[in-house]
């Protein structure tokens, strides 16, 4: 495909390779096979909905990266990758859920043909999309290689996001913006919650006027009443009823950039408790946000909001954030860092996460959150523009 076509600029792509390479030198990776879909996309521009089947990026120390997967998803691979059609690879579909035959078989062949049958080779041991059947074959037909755990190594390259892919975000954080204020003007007693969902879909699948809106990595999640006690819970066909919240945990996506956002709202008169944990949660935000700067670690950030929910007896010493960007389901985080007061990564200017201290007690939940970027000076900005609040109807 021609860079032209690409979402990015061919230095950008330069940029990422480079990154990733140095990190397989500093790990003594001679070559890397990249099986998350979120990292074939960073280094190579692919995208697609194959990801069901066996697929990755081949990674050398020189040349152009190599995108492998099922034969039939390779035309949509020269469609999407940045490199020649030469770079795209695929296998026969008699590989395909096959339980006599593997498409590692014909990976472990085209990386011997390059020469890597006696190489460090990197794999993302811990991944959705890796399977132990797949590691085993490798193992079988590459005996004489030796395996590295390379899970999360892209990853980590992807922390510190570039100008344009900062842009991606900005255009998902107004689709996130546009949806989760839909949510609330909708939410009212008698909604059925599957009606409210599919127009909360279509608003974010329309997008907003500069940036048409791509399928999120995470579906709506939107619990009410008791079921609002549990995070990941998705809907259902009952109406909303009045005396219960609901928490509307959302992304817009753009490109596959995502910037998470969450709100709740409340139908009736909420109990004493929920309004004075809904002020101790914003303002536990508005702290964690102060201390989001370049040189502070995630541990402090998350250390300032749970100092303020501690003032009204709310313990909370669990994760409350984690890095977001590019992403393909099941999940919109870039599994590196992670905001809890054990992990103390120094934060650098250019990351962005999704800042979530979400509360979920018995018998209730309460979600107000935010996705930060971590500015070059002072503290983080939020990128969406929804009142930081628990909102009450009447």
């Amino acid at each position: 495909m021609p860079i032209e076509n690409a979402p990015f600029s061919q230095s950008e792509y330069d940029r990422r390779i480079a990154k990733t390479r140095h990190a397989m030198q500093a790990a003594g990776i001679d070559v890397l096979f990249a099986t998350d879909p979120s990292n074939q996309a960073w280094l190579t521009g692919y995208d697609g909905w194959s990801f069901y089947v066996h697929q990755g990026v081949i990674l050398g120390q020189e040349g152009a990266p190599i995108w492998w997967g099922r034969r039939q998803d390779t035309n949509g691979a020269v469609r999407t990758v940045w490199m020649d059609n030469k770079d795209v690879a695929g296998y026969a579909d008699t590989y395909i859920q096959n339980p006599v035959a593997h498409p590692m078989e014909d990976l472990a062949k085209r990386l011997a043909d390059l020469g890597h049958e006696k190489a460090r080779i990197g794999v993302e041991m811990d991944n959705y999309y890796f399977s132990a059947k797949a590691f085993a074959v490798l193992q079988e037909r590459l005996p004489n290689a030796q395996f590295v755990d390379a899970t999360a190594l892209v990853n980590w390259q992807r922390a510190v996001k570039s100008d344009e892919e900062i842009a991606f975000i900005r255009k998902a954080a107004g689709i996130s913006e546009k949806i989760v204020k839909l949510a609330i003007e909708q939410a009212v007693p008698g909604m059925r919650k599957n009606e409210l969902v599919a127009n909360i879909s279509q608003a974010g699948i329309i997008g907003t006027e500069d940036a048409w809106g791509d399928y999120p990595a995470i579906v709506p999640l939107t619990p009410s009443g008791d079921d609002a006690s549990a995070p990941h819970l998705t809907w259902n066909g009952n109406e909303m009823k009045t005396g219960e919240a609901t928490f509307f945990e959302l992304s817009g996506c753009y490109r596959r950039y995502h910037a998470p956002l969450c709100r709740t709202v409340f139908l009736g008169k909420p109990p004493q408790m929920m309004v004075d944990a809904s002020d101790a949660l914003t303002a536990g935000l508005e702290a964690g946000i102060e201390a989001a700067k370049p040189g502070n670690t995630t541990g402090d950030v998350a250390r300032a909001m749970i100092a303020e929910l501690a003032k009204i007896g709310i313990e909370r010493a669990d994760r409350c954030g984690y890095p977001i960007g590019l992403s393909y389901p099941p999940d919109w985080g870039e599994r590196t860092y992670s905001i809890r007061p054990i992990d103390e990564t120094v934060l650098e200017s250019g990351m962005t996460f999704h800042f979530m201290p979400g509360l979920w007690m018995d018998g209730w939940g309460l979600e107000t959150t935010e996705t930060l970027l971590i500015k070059p000076e002072g503290s983080a900005e939020a990128l969406c523009n929804v009142d930081r609040k628990m909102f009450v109807k009447d």
